[in-house]
């Protein structure tokens, strides 16, 4: 007679607390993958069986669907920040923002924030995280570079990112880079933030 594990022998061990950053981490990270591929409207049971987790663990975490969109958003935010604060010439932090603006819309209408609509916190989120990724660019940008005057940087990003369509990651990229190339702007290669 074959013997059938129980669920509780099926099920991994509850490692409790000590397990939360990682389930955030695995989160949002799933989150951004299933983002990338069918848009902000996915299914949250989607983004929580992609982390390996429960849905209660995901709604532990981020009560609602606004709440895991702003981490994403804010982990993006933070790989362009890290960039340029290491140091990092402005091409490598440009291939930073530029692989962000190829894995998510809602990324690029962050960067879009002046046409932000809706719930007022919504509308200061994004211009929060707009003028973030506009300082990180600045201060990586060099004295002269043709993109130094006040407008022509974040008028630039937003060119760029109303060029990224395609049905693909490689066709976003590619149309990324053409566009970059058009406005005279070298990019270094087209990765995440790994520092």
């Amino acid at each position: 007679m074959t013997q059938h594990p129980t669920a509780a022998e099926r099920r991994p061990a509850n490692r409790g607390p000590k397990a939360a950053a990682g389930n955030r981490a695995a989160l949002v990270s799933a989150a951004r993958e299933i983002y990338a591929a069918h848009g902000l409207d996915a299914p949250l049971s989607g983004i929580a069986r992609r982390a390996g987790v429960g849905q209660a663990v995901l709604y532990r975490h981020f009560p609602d669907r606004d709440a895991i969109a702003a981490a994403v958003l804010e982990e993006n935010v933070r790989q362009i920040e890290q960039a340029a604060g290491e140091g990092t010439a402005l091409a490598e932090v440009l291939g930073v923002l530029t692989w962000h603006l190829t894995q998510s819309a809602a990324f690029i209408s962050l960067l879009h924030a002046d046409e932000a609509s809706g719930h007022p916190n919504t509308r200061t989120f994004a211009l929060d995280m707009h003028d973030r990724v506009e300082r990180a660019l600045r201060a990586c940008l060099p004295e002269g570079h043709r993109l130094g005057t006040p407008d022509d940087l974040m008028l630039a990003v937003s060119m760029v990112s109303g060029a990224v369509t395609g049905p693909t990651h490689e066709k976003r990229e590619h149309r990324a880079l053409a566009a970059w190339g058009l406005l005279g702007v070298t990019v270094g290669p087209v990765r995440p933030f790994e520092g």
